[in-house]
């Protein structure tokens, strides 16, 4: 029997990849997607539609950030657009949620120690993002401790890790790493804004046209819009 791994499925490029990534590693997957009040839900389809390709069981929790305090959840806070893709690593944007990877995990560890997991997997990403805290290597080492000390499982001696596959790539690599996989590039949605075409000016699709231009592959979702 394969060993489980909950992946943590944002319906994005980095989250789909490190899916992928687990898949390869001989992990039964089992999908997680939140849905946290974003602006859109654009992103959870596409999710949706990722999990049923791999015909794996997927589950979506809807669940509220009342209080905002960012751009994704807050139509007063304005996503930042046609940034220097240089300048994004040098302060922590508009689009942070505050500790939104410490609630995902949560839930992914709770699903995990249910299920009988044996590893929580997310997309994280210290280099392109490395102005988000809680994308960080030391973030996520603390977090795995913390939920060692926190569960039964660890408790008892096991141990749930946290696999985060896309840590220390660049989106060039990630691109490269989701084509060898056969991640379906054209099922991710990658846009803050949402709407049926990405937007082309905000962090996300300026990070993702880097990546997908300086891999030398051709980005079939904007491809698709263009036509």
């Amino acid at each position: 029997m394969k060993k489980k791994a909950i992946c943590l499925l944002s319906g994005g490029l980095d989250s789909a990849t490190a899916l992928y990534s687990a898949v390869r590693d001989g992990y039964r997957p089992l999908a997680l997607t939140l849905e946290y009040g974003q602006r859109h839900a654009r992103e959870v389809r596409s999710a949706r539609d990722i999990a049923k390709r791999l015909g794996i069981e997927w589950q979506s929790i809807p669940i509220r950030l009342p209080w905002g305090g960012s751009a994704l959840l807050d139509g007063g806070i304005s996503v930042p657009l046609n940034r220097a893709v240089d300048a994004m690593s040098r302060e922590i944007p508009a689009t942070y949620v505050p500790a939104r990877n410490t609630i995902f995990l949560s839930f992914a560890f709770s699903w995990a120690e249910a299920a009988g997991a044996e590893a929580v997997v997310i997309g994280a990403n210290a280099v392109d993002y490395s102005s988000y805290p809680d994308c960080r290597p030391e973030y996520l080492e603390t977090m795995e401790e913390v939920f060692r000390k926190a569960t039964k499982t660890g408790a008892e001696g096991g141990r749930i890790k946290i696999l985060a596959p896309l840590l220390r790539m660049t989106k060039a690599e990630i691109v490269k790493f989701g084509k060898e996989l056969g991640v379906p590039f054209e099922r991710t949605w990658s846009c803050y804004l949402g709407g049926e075409t990405p937007c082309g000016r905000c962090d996300s699709c300026l990070l993702r046209a880097k990546g997908f231009e300086e891999a030398g592959v051709a980005d079939p979702l904007t491809e698709a819009a263009a036509r």
